[in-house]
């Protein structure tokens, strides 16, 4: 026999011997590596991420794996947002495994890795969380140096099943991604988290895709999923956050448990006034139940000083308490709102540029929202694994 094809006859057996115990009720369907490779120091089974169940993504129906709108969205909203929607931020896996060792590699569409305010880690990186004692933990990042990177996440650990949390880039395009465990190790992949109980919608910016974080795992939406225990699909498009009413069908669509629209930091009082009342409807039309979420702007931390970026923040915020305050008074329900003065503290020390939130800055929005998300989050009952 071919030796490769041993090596892959060898792992699929391996990890079929022990696919009938698992510690977690909710780990399901064992993983097929996808072929086997004999490194010189180990011996890997590789598994391609689309064989996991995909979090944070609304639609199957894509054109590459981890692309966030559907391939019709690219007929139906702006340019613009159909390119950003290709870049996977709030994109995750979550996978069983009592390997010692796990690698990654991945393949990346575009070639700027990093950007002045934003590093390689975030922008192009992958971020990997471990549940230890019923609590999410950080635990590796892998570092991209080049559109094609191999690194070894996990090294030498011990030989418990745990339950691990793989974050995708923030701002690239990855077409391929890959987990490698010693061959004799199984995966076990993580039941749909929609099984479970609906996700949280986001519509918004760059802040909302992820700038300026460190890692994938650090933006304020994958935060919150983690804390929530809930899957988040993020629909934050760079500087093209605008209320686009072509969007409303495609949200439509989606049966999350709460919509959170999050789009004031691309836009002006004018826009704001004009658009906010039509998309609500509309969305309100398509989702008559379904909560909706208005949050206002982050307040410049230097406009202090600057009186136009200050005045910038006060517009939008009565626009968009104005518009909120006619849809309560034409019976609209179901509506909350999320006041902007203090999302990212009064310090002046949770942004990189007086707009996109460093760490810090992300922690603070997830603080926030989470003071209004719990309260609309019906407890669901969750099935149980067949």
């Amino acid at each position: 026999m071919d030796s490769r094809l041993n090596v892959i006859s060898i792992a699929r057996h391996l990890v079929l011997i022990g696919a009938t115990l698992t510690s977690s009720a909710w780990a399901q369907t064992l993983t097929e590596p996808i072929h086997g490779i004999v490194d010189g120091e180990h011996q890997l089974a590789w598994y391609d991420l689309t064989l996991l169940n995909i979090e944070g993504q609304g639609w199957r129906e894509t054109k590459l794996p981890f692309d966030r709108l559907p391939a019709k969205a690219e007929a139906i909203v702006r340019p613009e947002v159909w390119r950003l929607s290709r870049q996977s931020s709030g994109i995750c896996v979550r996978f069983f495994t009592a390997a010692t060792t796990i690698h990654a590699r991945w393949t990346l569409t575009l070639d700027t890795l990093s950007e002045p305010a934003m590093p390689a880690t975030a922008v192009s990186g992958l971020d990997l969380y471990v549940k230890h004692n019923d609590r999410w933990r950080w635990f590796a990042v892998g570092k991209p140096e080049r559109q094609t990177n191999e690194v070894k996440l996990v090294n030498n650990i011990s030989a418990d099943e745990r339950e691990y949390l793989l974050y995708l880039p923030l701002y690239n395009v990855p077409s391929t991604i890959e987990l490698g465990l010693p061959i004799g190790s199984r995966m076990l992949k993580a039941a749909p988290a929609h099984a479970r109980v609906k996700p949280v919608v986001f519509y918004g910016t760059s802040i909302t895709q992820g700038g300026c974080a460190s890692r994938p795992g650090m933006v304020y939406t994958a935060i919150l999923g983690r804390r929530l225990d809930r899957p988040v699909i993020n629909l934050g498009f760079r500087a093209n956050g605008t209320l686009d009413l072509e969007m409303v069908p495609l949200f439509a669509e989606l049966d999350p448990a709460v919509y959170v629209l999050d789009c004031l930091p691309n836009m002006t009082g004018p826009d704001v006034s004009a658009r906010t009342e039509p998309f609500i409807k509309a969305l309100r039309a398509a989702r008559p139940e379904t909560p909706i979420v208005l949050a206002e702007d982050r307040s410049y931390p230097d406009g202090i000083l600057y009186p136009a970026r200050r005045e910038r923040n006060q517009l939008n915020r009565a626009a968009l308490k104005a518009a909120f305050d006619r849809l309560e008074q034409a019976g609209i329900k179901h509506l909350s709102y999320l006041e902007g003065e203090d999302l990212l503290g009064d310090d002046g020390d949770a942004t990189v540029d007086a707009s996109h939130p460093t760490d810090l800055g992300h922690h603070r929005l997830a603080d926030k929202f989470e003071k209004v998300l719990r309260p609309l989050l019906t407890i669901e009952t969750p099935s149980k694994p067949q």
